[in-house]
C-alpha cells in the first residue's frame, strides 16, 4: 500500500543542517541564484539527442533527462556510458506518447495493458492514463525503466515525469514516484510551484517548507507565438535567490523532427530548434553572468542530500 503522507528523504530539505539553506548546502551564499537548466526528451528521437548533446557540451544547459521507451534511447545510452559522470542525465519516467504517428510503449516485458491502448502503445495524454492505470502495473513499468537505464550504462542523477503525468493524477500515482526515487537513492523533482499548481494532491506528501526546488519554469505557447528568446531572458532577469529550474526542449528542426511533430506546432521541431538556440547562445551566457547566476546540477543536490 503505497503511503499517503510519504515523504521522500532525497525531494525535501531535513532540518538537520539547522539553518543552513539549499543554497548553502550546495556550497553557495545563502542568497545565492542557483540554476537548473534542464532539456526533457532525450532519447525520442536523434535530432533530439544531438542537440542535447551539443546543449551539454556547448550551451547552458547544466542536465537532461532520458526517456527510456523511445526508438533512440540505445543512442543516448550509448553516449552516457561512454562519457560516465561527465554530464547529469537522469530519466524522464514515460507512462504517454503524445505524437500522433510516431509511437512507443512500455519498457516492460510484463503485462501493463492498463497502460496501453488497443495497439500497444502508451496513451496520447495523461487523462486516459490517470482514468485507466493499475497501480501495480505503473510501478512495474516505472521500475523497468529505471532498470533498463541502468543496464545500459546510464547512471540516472535524478527522475521526473515526461508531460507531468505521475504528478497529477492520483496521489497513490505520486506516491509511486517518490518511493522509487528514494529506493534508486536518486532526487526526484517535485517544486514548489508544483504544489501551488496542485496543493490537494501533493500536500498530503509534503511538509511546508521543504521542497528542494524553489521555482519551476517553463515556456508556454504563448511565449512561443511571441518569442521564446523574450520569455527566456525576463524568466533569467526575474530569477530570485534559491534553487530553480527551467525546464525546456531542445531539437534540430529537420526533416526528422518535423515528421515526428507532426500536426504539432507547440513543444514541435521549432520550438525545439528555438529553445536549442537560445540556450546556447551569447545572450544567455551574458545574462547568466550578469545576474550573477550559477549553473548547477541534479547530481550536486543529491550528492548534497545524501550528506544527511
Amino acid at each position: 500500500m503505497y503511503r499517503i503522507f510519504f515523504v521522500s528523504y532525497f525531494m525535501v530539505c531535513s532540518m538537520a543542517l539547522g539553518a543552513q539553506n539549499t543554497a548553502e548546502r550546495l556550497g553557495y551564499a545563502r542568497d545565492a541564484k542557483l540554476l537548473i537548466v534542464h532539456a526533457d526528451d532525450a532519447g525520442s528521437a536523434q535530432s533530439v539527442n544531438a542537440a542535447t548533446i551539443s546543449a551539454l557540451e556547448e550551451g547552458m544547459v547544466s542536465s537532461a533527462s532520458v526517456m527510456v521507451p523511445c526508438p533512440w534511447f540505445p543512442d543516448i545510452a550509448r553516449y552516457a556510458a561512454a562519457h560516465d559522470g561527465q554530464h547529469d542525465l537522469g530519466i524522464h519516467l514515460t507512462v504517454t506518447c503524445e505524437w500522433d504517428y510516431y509511437k512507443w510503449g512500455p519498457a516492460t516485458n510484463h503485462d501493463v495493458s492498463s497502460l496501453t491502448d488497443e495497439n500497444g502503445y502508451f496513451f496520447a495524454d495523461c487523462q486516459n492514463f490517470g482514468l485507466k492505470a493499475d497501480l501495480a502495473e505503473i510501478e512495474t513499468e516505472l521500475r523497468a525503466q529505471i532498470d533498463k537505464a541502468i543496464a545500459h550504462g546510464l547512471k540516472p542523477t535524478h527522475i521526473d515525469s515526461h508531460m507531468g503525468c505521475l504528478f497529477f493524477t492520483r496521489p497513490e500515482v505520486f506516491g509511486i514516484y517518490l518511493e522509487l526515487a528514494e529506493e534508486y537513492g536518486v532526487p526526484a523533482l517535485v517544486s514548489k510551484s508544483m504544489m501551488a499548481l496542485a496543493p490537494d494532491l501533493l500536500g498530503p506528501y509534503m511538509e511546508a517548507g521543504k521542497i528542494v526546488i524553489e521555482a519551476e519554469y517553463s515556456a508556454s505557447p504563448e511565449n512561443f507565438d511571441q518569442s521564446m528568446a523574450a520569455f527566456y531572458s525576463q524568466t533569467l532577469r526575474n530569477l530570485q535567490p534559491g534553487l530553480s529550474t527551467i525546464i525546456i526542449h531542445v531539437g534540430y528542426d529537420n526533416d526528422e523532427l518535423r515528421a515526428v511533430c507532426e500536426n504539432h506546432p507547440y513543444w514541435g521541431s521549432a520550438w525545439r530548434q528555438a529553445d536549442y538556440d537560445y540556450f546556447t547562445s551569447d545572450e544567455c551566457r551574458n545574462i547568466l553572468k550578469e545576474e550573477k547566476i550559477h549553473l548547477v546540477t541534479w547530481r550536486q543536490v543529491g550528492e548534497a542530500l545524501k550528506k544527511n
